[in-house]
């Protein structure tokens, strides 16, 4: 009889988290090489580039691909024959080994998981609670598949229940541009079909689990309904242009993933889920022989790419800049920063919304006046490392404050990822101000512009303190110029016409 022993188990599921923190799947990597290599716009392959030179610094240096080390999701098949020698539950242990991995001195994966999530919304400091499903099946194994979601993707998922006429594929069409690029794109999409609600939502989550094969189903031909969606999927989804980081070009999914299940004869629930370039995840069995071994990548199977550094981008010093000198920026342009930013996130502008309402001054270190804020909640740093990864979170969350520290608090510019709502973007045209987009996805690569790093305010909150950091040629794009021109906006209407015009053509 097989014997899964408690520690194996939280060991395996610990040792699991951190591979999963720096090594991006293999077939992954080779699917971005590929989007890399035949992508035609200029603005995406950069950042497909930034993002396949950032997971191969963080192989190298065994730190998070994301600033984003995400939500933990457990699938667990226990066999039925096999016997326990455990004091904790399932659910106990795997917290036990996401609690071990978040915490682990040689490469501290950042806290996301805040309790009492409609009220206080208190981080709990290691990460857990895990979300845990189980399953028992036949056989004396135990079989785990593991993931880190991003908070950027998961905010991203979809569901409806169609009437069983209506056609799935049109809505899907209709979603994934109303997603925005904060889910980070490209990546892959998880599509469940059937079953009810909730499982429908579970199936996308587990297709997410899957690995990369849409050119493999392509040479062998579509054999069932689910396949000849995927196809059609992975076609139509890709014409729409949205391109990585919503920038415009060829590629916004890597592969389409789809699970399917028995439903009522009355309904047709879909999900959608998308899974961000920081994908992570990993499956390991457990037999009783000891705990889950993983083998690494092989540093060639990443591609050599060389980034341009400077070339052909404008050096902007922080320090003493104005918004005459903002507005000769131009949309789409690459900038290259120096200087002093603040950064800030969803908690921090809450708090500075409340001391303003009240009349309050904002605390000492707090002058945003001619400065530019950077939303990020950065994970700590290690051995001789002034930050860990610092790559920008979703901007639209910002988008309801917009207003207010422009208007209110002298800031000129904002530093972020995706595209800005319409609001944000009226503000932004009204106060002359600018956003800018780094690479979502280019966490670690971000963190080495940083030269120097302080927390200034609500040192209390953690990761969404707010930090003074000193960079020096921090790579940006102007995402959105002084006049409210987006490129999130121009980028993927060009691409879409471009994509259509080389399907006539051949």
């Amino acid at each position: 009889m097989t014997i899964i022993k408690q520690e194996e188990f939280i060991q395996s599921i610990a040792d699991a988290l951190q591979f999963i923190s720096y090594y991006h799947p293999a077939d992954f990597v080779r699917a971005m090489a590929e989007a890399w290599k035949s992508e035609q716009s200029a603005a995406a392959k950069d950042a497909i580039a930034q993002i396949l030179v950032n997971s191969r610094m963080c192989a190298e240096g065994h730190r998070p691909i994301c600033q984003d080390t995400g939500m933990v999701v457990a699938f667990v098949e226990i066999g039925m024959n096999l016997q326990w020698q455990a004091e904790m539950s399932v659910e106990e242990m795997v917290n036990e080994g996401v609690r071990r991995a978040y915490s682990d001195p040689d490469n501290v994966l950042r806290a996301s998981m805040v309790t009492d999530p409609a009220g206080a919304r208190k981080n709990t400091g290691d990460n857990t609670p895990a979300v845990v499903h189980t399953r028992m099946v036949a056989g004396d194994r135990l079989a785990v598949r593991i993931a880190a979601k991003g908070g950027g993707s998961e905010n991203k998922s979809k569901f409806t229940v169609l009437n069983p006429s209506a056609s799935l594929v049109d809505w899907i069409l209709e979603v994934v541009p109303a997603m925005g690029a904060g889910w980070c794109p490209p990546g892959m999409l998880g599509i469940g079909i059937g079953g009810s609600g909730e499982k429908a939502m579970l199936l996308a989550k587990e297709a997410l689990m899957e690995h990369i094969d849409i050119n493999e189903l392509k040479a062998r031909g579509a054999q069932t309904t689910a396949e000849k969606l995927r196809l059609e999927l992975f076609e139509k989804v890709n014409a729409l242009g949205i391109g990585a980081q919503g920038l415009g070009g060829l590629t916004t999914v890597l592969d389409v993933k789809i699970n399917d299940f028995p439903t009522h004869a009355a309904s047709l629930p879909v999900a959608v889920i998308p899974n961000c370039a920081a994908t992570r995840h990993v499956a390991f069995t457990l037999d009783g022989s000891g705990p889950a071994q993983f083998t690494p990548p092989k540093l060639e199977d990443w591609p050599d790419i060389s980034l341009d550094g400077g070339a052909g981008a404008r050096r902007v010093s922080l320090d003493g800049l104005t918004r005459e000198e903002i507005a000769q920026w131009q949309p789409g342009e690459r900038i290259l920063l120096s200087g002093k930013l603040l950064t800030g996130r969803d908690a921090a502008h809450k708090r500075i919304q409340d001391l303003l309402a009240r009349g309050e001054p904002l605390p000492d270190g707090v002058d945003f006046h001619n400065r530019f804020i950077y939303y990020v909640g950065p994970v700590d740093p290690v051995n001789d490392e002034v930050v860990g990864p610092a790559g920008p979170t979703t901007s639209t969350r910002m988008d309801k404050f917009t207003e207010m520290m422009l208007a209110e608090t002298g800031l000129i510019g904002m530093v972020g990822k995706a595209e800005r709502g319409p609001a944000a973007i009226e503000s932004i045209k009204k106060h002359g101000a600018v956003y800018l987009m780094a690479v979502g996805g280019a966490a670690y690569l971000v963190s080495k512009a940083i030269r120097s790093a302080r927390i200034v305010a609500f040192g209390d909150l953690g990761m969404e303190a707010i930090r003074e950091f000193e960079v020096e040629d921090m790579p940006v794009t102007v995402a959105v110029d002084s006049k409210g021109t987006s490129v999130h906006l121009s980028g993927p209407a060009e691409w879409r016409v471009k994509i259509a015009d080389m399907k006539r053509t051949g």
